[in-house]
């Protein structure tokens, strides 16, 4: 169970929340680069979206049926077309702005030239 004010979790409430145990995590954790939790005295804790991905990964390789090589490509695809998405909405939502100032400058220029 994600708690939402928590901002870190220790391995064993990741085992317990993913459905593995930890030393498959720290094995995860070991192939697939993306997953880089916190270390704090020897601790590991991991952020919402560590879980995230550590999530995905089990849906890869139980339910999917990927190779952990298939898991890491299919991972890194998937991971890099939400960063290019996000960076599209955030463009989109610049030109929304750009085009409303656009707007006013013209509403602007026609006031002073009365």
């Amino acid at each position: 169970m994600l708690k939402k004010d928590r901002k870190y979790y220790r391995i064993g409430q990741v085992s317990e929340i993913i459905g593995v145990e930890p030393h498959i995590l720290r094995f995860w954790e070991k192939q697939f680069k993306e997953i880089q939790p916190r270390r704090i005295s020897r601790q590991r804790l991991y952020r919402a979206k560590d879980l995230k991905i550590l999530k995905r990964i089990k849906e890869l390789l139980y339910h999917e049926g990927y190779t952990i090589p298939g898991a890491q490509k299919r991972l890194k695809e998937e991971l890099l077309l939400e960063k290019r998405q996000n960076l599209d909405s955030r463009t989109c939502k610049d030109c929304k702005i750009i085009e409303e100032i656009k707007h006013e400058l013209i509403k602007i220029k026609r006031l002073l030239e009365r």
